[in-house]
């Protein structure tokens, strides 16, 4: 009769990729069950939006294979427990993710919208906050010009805004509130109470991520955000060209600082090359080459992708339908991987910590 510690013995042999550790040591295998012709467990993820599970899944069922029994079959479970900073503040929100940029125009929110989408999509509970005050544009890119949050009381007795909820996301913006045809002509002081209020006065429930998207620049709004909340990290998006990337170089610079010190988690470089539907195979690099993957060499920080300029992508933030949604676009899997190698770094952080 095959024994527990023999499968753990053999799962000992497999190690997180990441973390650097073996999966037992880890904690990471649960719930062993042994019958004469099955072995059943359970593998503990630190997000569900792994790069490495199927590789994972693999190690194990050679492992397996190796040290216990070829022949027997073996099932496995994987899932997953998102690891994340405890805070009194947001308890029930285990990561906030910033995405920022030095300056506009760069893609920012379009990263911003299709990343959240895409780590609720891989299995995560997610929330998006448009943060930037005085251009929101969740509102479009989700198809909810009209929507107006409700309020509603809590079992303590304090009144929350909920979100609205869309292709299962839960989202705020300042856009709900404001009419969209109107400036919004506001001081320092108010756009800090207003963001802050998106955050505290919301129920969001348990989150396991909380993505941010911010103004362009570095203002009231980043130092708000930045000091008065714990933020697991920032993604900055950027595109290839110079200008982009002497602004996207202050930003970074900004949460580098001793008063702010928030973790990059790295890289995006949107708009990185042109290809036309007539030649599939060609790349014109129309802003330059290479840009993003340099900016996050110098910053030794993740290259988390690159996003070409593809007419379909902003067709789709129009259209009220994010790409990441759309299976038969070829674009959604490119976001799909850069927000799991966020979620992967996040992990990572976190067992530094």
């Amino acid at each position: 009769m095959i024994t527990k510690d023999q499968v753990l013995h053999a799962l000992s042999h497999v190690e997180d990729p990441d973390l650097k550790k073996d999966l037992v040591t880890l904690n990471m295998i649960k719930n062993v069950e042994i019958t004469p012709s099955k072995i059943c467990f359970d593998v503990v993820l630190t997000t569900p939006a792994c790069p490495m599970k199927a590789h994972i899944e693999h190690a194990c069922r050679n492992a397996i294979a190796l040290f216990v029994d070829k022949e027997i079959a073996v099932e496995i479970n994987m899932t997953s427990n998102v690891v994340g900073s405890k805070n009194s503040q947001l308890p029930n929100i285990k990561n906030i993710i910033l995405v920022a940029s030095g300056k506009g125009g760069v893609g920012k929110s379009t990263v911003a919208a299709n990343l959240a989408l895409a780590l609720h999509i891989q299995g995560a509970k997610t929330g998006l906050i448009d943060a930037d005050i005085y251009g929101p544009s969740l509102p479009i890119m989700f198809g909810l010009e009209d929507a107006r949050p409700k309020a509603s009381k809590t079992a303590d007795g304090k009144t929350k805004i909920e979100p609205i909820v869309k292709y299962g996301l839960k989202l705020l913006s300042i856009g709900f509130f404001t009419d969209p045809n109107q400036p919004i002509p506001w001081r320092g002081p108010m756009v800090s109470t207003a963001v802050k209020q998106l955050f505290n006065d919301a129920d969001w429930g348990e989150l396991d991520y909380l993505v941010v998207d911010l103004p362009p620049g570095t203002g009231d709004v980043h130092i708000t955000v930045a000091q008065g909340f714990p933020i697991s990290g920032v993604v900055v998006v950027t595109t290839p060209q110079n200008v982009a990337l002497s602004d996207a170089v202050k930003g970074i610079g900004m949460f580098l600082m001793d008063s702010i010190n928030i973790p990059l988690l790295g890289v995006v470089e949107n708009m990185a090359y042109f290809t036309p539907a007539e030649l599939p195979t060609h790349k014109y690099y129309i802003f330059g080459k290479g840009g993003g993957k340099r900016l996050a060499e110098r910053f030794e920080t993740p290259f988390l992708g690159e996003i070409p300029l593809v007419k379909s992508i902003s067709d789709s933030g129009d259209s009220g339908l994010p790409v990441v949604m759309d299976e038969d676009n070829p674009m959604r899997e490119a976001f799909l991987e850069i927000a799991g190698r966020v979620a992967q770094q996040l992990a990572i952080n976190q067992a530094v910590v």
